[in-house]
C-alpha cells in the first residue's frame, strides 16, 4: 500500500511539474496551430473557389528539393507512382 501511494505522489509530481515547465509555452504552440489551420483554410478555400495559389510561383524552385522526399511520402502512402498526372518522380 505506501509504495502505490509513493508511485501515485510521484505521478502526480511529475505531472504537476510538467505543468509548470510546459505552462509558458502553450499559447504559443495554440497560436501556432491556430495560424497553421488559418492558412490550410486558405489554401483550401482558394482551391475551392478556383484562385491560383500565389505562393506557387515562389515555391516552384523549391521542387527539385522537395522531389525526394515526395517520392518517399507516396511510397509510404502506398501509393506505387506519383497521384498528380503533372507531377512524375517514378
Amino acid at each position: 500500500m505506501k509504495i502505490r501511494a509513493i508511485l501515485r505522489f510521484l505521478s502526480r509530481a511529475n505531472q504537476l511539474a510538467q505543468d509548470y515547465y510546459n505552462a509558458p509555452y502553450r499559447a504559443a504552440v495554440a497560436r501556432a496551430q491556430r495560424e497553421q489551420e488559418d492558412l490550410f483554410m486558405l489554401y483550401v478555400y482558394a482551391e475551392l473557389m478556383g484562385i491560383p495559389n500565389p505562393a506557387s510561383y515562389y515555391t516552384l524552385e523549391l521542387q527539385p528539393l522537395l522531389l525526394e522526399q515526395f517520392h518517399d511520402w507516396h511510397l509510404r502512402m502506398g501509393m506505387e507512382h506519383s497521384p498528380f498526372d503533372e507531377f512524375r518522380c517514378c
